[in-house]
């Protein structure tokens, strides 16, 4: 299991032994998990660009990225998720509380992320028709979870 996909089956379970989260340890926290965030959104834009003929395909650089999502995938990230860290409790992020409910299904999304990186991460050097079919459900992965569980720019 993936350290994304721990992370999203743990925060349902983050009630949280200690109540004591400090303001600084929740403005820690969200700033980890935006810059774990930001990591993933650089690398799928270099396999994205490759995807629409933006960029030249280039077998190396893909795997490069598609390992690099991994390894991403692969840190725990439970610590990222703190209780209060949501948009509704913190100011500094777009996390919805949503994401904390009962019921939410965000470890469902996080194993379906896990295999579209699986996925992405065994077709991305091997040709860029392989890289284009992996592409669309790794990006269908994260936007549904960011449709369901992060505010919109909107």
């Amino acid at each position: 299991m993936t350290g994304l996909a721990l992370c999203a089956l743990s925060v349902g379970q983050l009630a949280i032994a200690d109540n004591h989260i400090s303001d600084k340890q929740i403005e820690t926290a969200v700033k980890a998990r935006k810059a774990h965030m930001q990591l993933y959104a650089f690398h799928l834009g270099t396999l994205g660009a490759m995807a629409k003929d933006e960029a030249p395909y280039d077998a190396e650089a893909a795997q490069s990225a598609a390992d690099a999502i991994a390894a991403l995938a692969g840190l725990p990230q439970s610590g990222y998720w703190l209780p209060g860290s949501d948009n509704g409790s913190f100011e500094n992020t777009r996390a919805l509380p949503a994401i904390w409910a009962e019921g939410s299904d965000v470890g469902k999304k996080a194993q379906e992320f896990s295999a579209a990186v699986m996925a992405m991460q065994t077709a991305a050097g091997s040709g860029v028709d392989g890289l284009k079919a992996a592409m669309g459900p790794l990006g269908g992965a994260c936007s549904s979870c960011h449709k369901e569980y992060r505010q919109s720019d909107d």
